[in-house]
């Protein structure tokens, strides 16, 4: 069995907790760390940068481009498999699919994610951009929150993905830290992992879901379940922190969505996505 490299960004604790050890072609053994976990679950982008990690030992190509992963049930810290498939090889794409499953106490599989991906090579993309949008209006990073800069927000304690994340909030953005959300669906925050790890494509797939829940602001406490969530890698992150904007417009039926931008020191768009949650439940 051969573990996948992780590249030459050194032995981070990111590195080594999304590490995938190719059991066959096409089938990797995973052990999920209980360091990414929330409300005692773990957290859906380190899970899709699992199977991101995967997909690119697996597919032709070594970057992702568009991912869509489907979430059945909650990942429990342990062992693990995930089970690739090459769809289609092209000069410039391939794509391919993941599952993730575990193990129920009578030792048959549980599917507990899919994935739908298409892969190609980000340093092979064009120079050309033309595009409206814009980063995020967040303020200098030394004037943002993070845990150690008041009382600690609701959502750290018995959550050990908050140690792992270096995360300063926008103030406009944690009112529900301190009992008094906004009622707006906002957070904003500069984005980092807390040993100095720069960002990468695998790491945006962690980004785009690794900020508290918009529904925070909206006054909502507690565990918001993803159910799908579709991720769009624009190009290479250049090294330094990250900003991200994400935003919900609409919380219907007890659900709601979630849009995020992702944006680099070199103001990139770096990485988009869109995600259904199920909301919390009074």
């Amino acid at each position: 069995m051969a573990q996948i490299p992780t590249g030459s960004l050194g032995d981070s604790e990111f590195d080594r907790d999304t590490a995938v050890t190719r059991r066959e072609p096409g089938v990797y053994d995973v052990d999920l760390s209980a360091g990414w976990t929330i409300f005692n679950a773990l957290n859906g982008g380190y899970l899709l940068a699992i199977m991101g990690r995967a997909l690119s030992d697996a597919l032709p190509h070594p970057d992702p481009f568009t991912v869509s992963a489907h979430y059945f049930s909650p990942s429990r810290p342990g062992p693990a498999v995930v089970r690739t498939e090459t769809v289609r090889s092209g000069r410039t794409l391939s794509s391919g699919q993941a599952s993730l499953l575990q193990y129920d106490e009578e030792g048959r599989e549980v599917e507990r994610i899919r994935v739908l991906a298409s892969y190609g090579d980000l340093d092979a993309l064009s120079d050309d951009v033309r595009t409206t949008a814009k980063p995020p209006a967040i303020p200098p990073r030394e004037h943002c929150l993070g845990a150690s800069d008041g009382p600690p927000p609701k959502m750290a304690a018995g959550n050990a993905i908050t140690d792992r994340l270096d995360l300063k909030l926008d103030p406009a953005t944690v009112g529900w830290a301190v009992g008094a959300p906004s009622g707006k669906g906002e957070m904003r925050a500069w984005f980092g992992l807390s040993d100095g790890r720069d960002a990468d494509p695998l790491s945006l797939l962690l980004t785009v879901d690794a900020l508290p829940p918009t529904s925070f602001e909206l006054g909502l406490e507690g565990w918001t379940p993803t159910v799908e969530l579709t991720t769009h890698i624009r190009c290479r992150p250049a090294p330094g922190p990250v900003r991200v904007s994400i935003v919900t417009r609409n919380l219907a039926g007890g659900f709601l969505e979630e849009d995020a931008e992702v944006w680099d020191s070199a103001d990139r768009l770096v990485a988009q996505s869109r995600q259904l949650a199920r909301a919390p439940r009074p």
